[in-house]
């Protein structure tokens, strides 16, 4: 096999990265194209079949009038089909209302919910409490439907060929006008509560002073077998949400939406977002028999976005639990209106560390430790332990691990031998979610390969970084024409589309 590079040369300064490499990565990418990937090191292994799909904020100003924070970016969907030792690469913009009515006005017409303003100030955003559906946060692929997802709203369906965007869905009226689905799904890969079978479970949240989560369940169809609505006291910031068997737990953070900054246009709604360190951490267990009760546990206070997995098994004196492995950052990370993103301090930002959390249903307690003392983000698995006890996890990290930095390595940790593993892209490469593909035919759970599109500074473009899941060495890299911004969620399935 021919010899790969690896970008891990020391960096020329004590930092394993330049601040104006990182920024560049946020530079919006306009073009639109469909292309066999050509520029290839190394060989795709023959077994590798199927699409990668990722999405993330693609435009980061609007003929010129830049975004306050990347998140308010428009949805920019890519599409990677793999087969037969072929690459084929195409990306696309997701047309939803707002896209294509600011890039008609030329200009700068919702405000976002990380601190976007429309120009004008304040007067201008006075009361406009409108949200655009940005359709920026994940795509995933399922029931023969190709979903571009934002927590806020319906999702987007696109043509999972072309990724022509076909308009908002409702699954068939599961949702109502405006009804959320969230951008974070799980998928239990087939328990005793599905009849072995796949199911797809999401949530949507309405929050206010009394917020209400909604619970979905989809089978391979894409056929609603489930809805149930739970109420909760106070207001609800969920991201995200860990599933087993017989639960979807969730992790409520001690904050509280102070409405009056928002409303006088003065601040973004995630702005106006107060973190309260006196309050606890809720986990909110929600079991999937809607005829059972909901359970509250506190949990010291801590900020979470993404959960890595959970699972149900019997505590000391088999009493019943759940274990929770999450995210955590000591505080919410925001940024404020005066503070441009890209000049952010990392040093006053919280890292993101991997923290497990023991929960014992019987006693109403919660235990927690520290399982990766570096900052971290993104946690993926192989999908077939989904609400299963795992070995190994796949994560972003930053290249040091003692210092919070943009992510710029991938880090394999393996919870039986509590041992760690990385491959490093610094000084000049960063990269986002690692996704997980299982070999057709493993016989071992980390038996696969890790995909992760990362940027390339040196290049200013992207390459799709194909590492052996078992030795975290790479494999292929397959490199694009240019680049595209750090993207966030997506997804790897097996049917090959628009190869």
């Amino acid at each position: 096999m021919p010899t790969l590079s690896n970008p891990t040369a020391p960096a020329p300064n004590p930092l394993s990265y330049s601040r104006a490499d990182w920024q560049r990565g946020y530079q919006s990418q306009p073009q639109e194209s469909a292309y066999e990937i050509t520029e290839m090191e190394g060989t795709l292994p023959p077994d590798l079949r199927g699409t990668l799909f990722r999405n993330g904020p693609g435009l980061m100003d609007i003929h010129g009038q830049r975004l306050h924070h990347p998140f308010d970016g428009d949805g920019l969907i890519c599409q990677i089909a793999i087969a037969d030792g072929k690459a084929h690469f195409r990306n696309r913009y997701v047309r939803t209302e707002g896209y294509e009515a600011e890039q008609k006005a030329g200009r700068i017409l919702y405000r976002g919910v990380f601190g976007t303003q429309k120009p004008g100030g304040w007067l201008a955003n006075f009361m406009d409490l409108r949200f655009k559906n940005i359709a920026n946060t994940n795509v995933i692929y399922w029931g023969g439907k190709l979903l571009a997802l934002w927590e806020a709203a319906e999702p987007h369906a696109l043509d999972p060929v072309t990724l022509e965007t076909l308009g908002l869905d409702r699954l068939g009226d599961v949702l109502r006008p405006g009804e959320a689905f969230s951008a974070h799904p799980r998928i239990d890969p087939g328990s005793a509560t599905t009849g072995g079978e796949p199911r797809l479970v999401n949530f949507g949240v309405k929050a206010g002073l009394s917020s209400a989560i909604t619970l979905y369940e989809l089978d391979t169809a894409g056929r609603l077998v489930q809805r149930q609505t739970r109420s909760i006291p106070g207001f609800a910031f969920l991201h995200d949400f860990a599933l087993t068997p017989n639960y979807a737990i969730f992790f409520q953070n001690p904050v509280r939406l102070n409405p009056i900054p928002f409303a006088l246009g003065l601040r973004g709604a995630g702005q106006s977002l107060e973190f309260q360190p006196d309050r606890p951490t809720q986990a909110l267990i929600v079991p999937r028999d809607p005829a059972l009760p909901m359970q509250t546990i506190d949990l010291p206070a801590c900020f979470i976005f993404h959960h890595a997995n959970a699972f149900e098994h019997t505590g000391p004196q088999g009493q019943p639990c759940i274990t929770v492995d999450s995210i955590c950052y000591d505080f919410f990370p925001t940024v404020e209106p005066g503070v441009d993103f890209l000049d952010i301090n990392f040093d006053d930002y919280p890292a993101g560390k991997l923290w497990r959390c023991q929960l014992d249903l019987a006693r109403g307690t919660a235990e927690r430790t520290c399982l990766a003392d570096r900052p971290c983000e993104f946690p993926t698995q192989n999908p077939a332990t989904v609400g299963q006890p795992t070995r190994y996890y796949y994560l972003g990290t930053a290249h040091d691990p003692t210092v919070n930095a943009p992510l710029q390595a991938v880090m394999k940790m393996d919870l039986q031998t509590q041992t760690l593993k990385t491959w490093s892209f610094a000084p000049q490469g960063f990269m986002g979610e690692p996704v997980f593909v299982p070999h057709p035919q493993a016989t071992a759970e980390d038996e696969g390969w890790v995909l992760i599109l990362t940027y390339r500074a040196d290049r200013h473009a992207s390459t799709l970084v194909i590492l052996d899941a078992q030795t975290l060495e790479p494999v292929t890299q397959l490199h694009l024409r240019y680049h595209i911004p750090y993207g966030l969620h997506g997804t790897f399935v097996p049917e090959v589309l628009g190869l």
